[in-house]
């Protein structure tokens, strides 16, 4: 697939070395579709194989007021995708494994600017994949998997814990209630700093210029990424079998059919446990 390509992000690469994608589907909120999954798994294999690009900026479109609604699902999702790549849809990777790992071992850095709600994979996506997390002060952070009886992804359930600690990590998963960009920071969810929203973009590209030549030695930054990255690899990839594991078991439950009619009819749902 070639940049040329893309219907659901941009991607934009400046002579500097910077490449900033954009999520570019404003009318679902730049919800993540099967296309959209795929589409960045491409766009991170031409920057890892493009020795001019030396950091990525990921941010949502301004035209959405969103960074990410999460995950996007309906019967026609999969007319958008080109026939030759059909092939390449795992539907029974809900944890989004292939495109997690293709994040984690990616050797350049990635910076991402959460410029609004960040639901879901919205958020779990800037979790795994992002080596410094910027959001603006108006934004907000929600893991609303419990509320459709899912299964986190992203190797979520492995991270979120390293992160904040088992307690903080099972309170945000077993109840899903939506964070402030503030007090996503105050908890320590992944956050570097938080900005008002006109600053965030030329804050985050002014990282970006910290981390490339001349101001930064992009070579001895990929070998730290490597190094750090490496101890936790297969704990990653095991994490995100066993989140398929339980997406698989999630989707087929009473809960989960309950939930999608709870939202079809503007409701609370009643689950049962089953």
């Amino acid at each position: 697939m070639d940049i040329k390509d893309f219907k659901d992000i941009l991607f934009e690469k400046e002579a500097n070395g910077i490449v900033t994608i954009t999520l570019n589907r404003p009318e679902r909120k730049n919800a993540l579709s099967a296309l959209s999954l795929l589409e960045l798994w491409y766009a991170i294999d031409i920057a890892e194989k493009d020795k001019e690009i030396k950091v990525i900026i990921l941010t949502g479109c301004e035209e959405a007021n969103a960074f990410c609604s999460g995950g996007y699902f309906s019967k026609d999702m999969f007319k958008e995708i080109p026939s030759e790549y059909i092939k390449e849809i795992n539907l029974r990777d809900m944890a989004s494994k292939k495109l997690c790992l293709k994040f984690w071992n990616f050797s350049k850095p990635v910076i991402t600017a959460i410029n609004g709600l960040a639901v879901g994979g919205g958020f779990t996506l800037p979790l795994v994949c992002s080596d410094l997390v910027y959001i603006s002060e108006d934004a907000w952070i929600a893991l609303f998997f419990i509320k459709r009886a899912v299964m986190p992804d992203f190797a979520t359930t492995f991270l979120l814990p390293l992160i904040i600690g088992f307690q903080r990590a099972k309170e945000l998963f077993y109840f899903g209630e939506k964070l402030t960009a503030r007090q996503a920071y105050d908890l320590n969810i992944g956050i570097n700093k938080v900005l008002p929203k006109k600053e965030l973009i030329p804050y985050v590209r002014k990282q970006a210029l910290r981390l490339i030549p001349p101001m930064g030695p992009s070579l001895s930054i990929k070998l730290m990424k490597k190094t750090m990255h490496a101890y936790f690899k297969d704990i990653i990839e095991k994490q995100l079998d066993l989140e398929n594991k339980g997406w698989i078991k999630t989707l087929v439950s009473k809960d989960f059919n309950e939930s999608l009619n709870a939202l079809k009819e503007k409701r609370e749902p009643k689950f049962i446990g089953k």
